[in-house]
C-alpha cells in the first residue's frame, strides 16, 4: 500500500561504499540529473576497512564526487563497513530512507560481485523495498511502494537487461569516480599506501565495460542493469 500521493526523488541508489554508485551508474546519475530529475545516495558504510584512505578523506571525496554528479541528495547509513547483514537494525534504516525520500526507482548493487559487501547490499536493498510497502512493518512510517528496483554492475560483467546511452555524459562519470583519488591511485604517504585491484587500472577498466556495453547497439558508452521483474520504458 502506498501512504504518499507523490514521489520525491525519481532515483535512489543504495551502495555498500562511497564510490559503489559512481563506479556502476554514474553516467546514468548524471544523465537523469541533466534531465530534471532528482537522484540521490544512500551509502550504508563508511567504507572504513578500505585498505588505502581515511573515513574523512573518503567523506571528503564523497562530497567533490556528489557536486560533480549533481545529486539531490547524499547520506551514509554507517553501518559496519565487512558486518553488513540482514537484520532489522541494519535493514530498517533503509526502510525510513525509502520512506523518507519515496523513490519511483531503487536501484542497488548486483547480487554476483566478488566483493562480499555489494552482494549484502543487493539483498539488504531488496529486502528494505519489500518492507518499505508494508503498512504494519514500523508503522510509525507511512509506506512506500517503489515503481520499480533496478541492479548495476560493480566489479563484474554480466549480460545487461537494460542499457542506458551515456556517451555524453562519460567524462562526468569519470571525473566523479576520479575524485576518489585515495581509491585509484598511490595517495598520502607511501608507508600507508598498498597496492589493491583499484590501484591496478581499475578506471580504465570501468570505461572498457562501459565501451562494451554499448557496441551491441553502437553506443560509444553504455551502463547495464538487470531489473526485479518486467520494466516500465515510460520511468525509466
Amino acid at each position: 500500500m502506498t501512504a504518499a500521493s507523490t514521489h520525491g526523488l525519481d532515483l535512489l541508489i543504495f551502495a555498500a561504499h562511497p564510490d559503489d554508485a559512481e563506479i556502476g551508474m554514474g553516467g546514468t546519475i548524471v544523465k537523469h540529473v541533466l534531465a530534471g530529475r532528482k537522484v540521490g545516495i544512500i551509502d550504508l558504510t563508511f567504507a572504513e576497512m578500505s585498505s588505502n584512505g581515511d573515513v574523512d578523506t573518503r567523506q571528503r571525496e564523497a562530497e567533490a564526487a556528489s557536486r560533480e554528479l549533481g545529486l539531490t541528495v547524499r547520506e551514509n547509513l554507517g553501518l559496519p563497513d565487512r558486518r553488513l547483514a540482514l537484520v532489522p537494525e541494519q535493514l530498517d534504516p533503509m526502510v525510513s530512507a525509502i520512506r523518507r525520500h519515496r523513490p519511483r526507482l531503487v536501484f542497488a548493487p548486483y547480487h554476483v560481485d566478488r566483493h562480499p559487501d555489494h552482494i549484502a547490499c543487493s539483498r539488504m536493498a531488496e529486502e528494505a523495498v519489500f518492507n518499505a510497502k508494508l503498512r504494519r512493518y514500523m508503522p510509525h512510517e507511512p509506506a512506500w511502494t517503489v515503481d520499480q528496483l533496478m541492479f548495476y554492475f560493480i566489479n563484474d560483467v554480466h549480460a545487461p537487461g537494460v542499457i542506458v546511452d551515456i556517451t555524453d555524459v562519460q567524462e562526468r562519470k569519470m571525473a566523479a569516480l576520479r575524485a576518489y583519488r585515495s581509491q585509484f591511485e598511490p595517495f598520502g604517504a607511501q608507508a600507508d599506501w598498498v597496492e589493491t585491484p583499484l590501484t591496478r587500472g581499475y578506471l580504465d577498466n570501468v570505461a572498457a565495460r562501459d565501451k562494451l556495453f554499448g557496441q551491441p547497439q553502437r553506443m560509444a558508452f553504455a551502463e547495464g542493469f538487470i531489473a526485479k521483474g518486467p520494466v516500465r520504458f515510460d520511468l525509466f
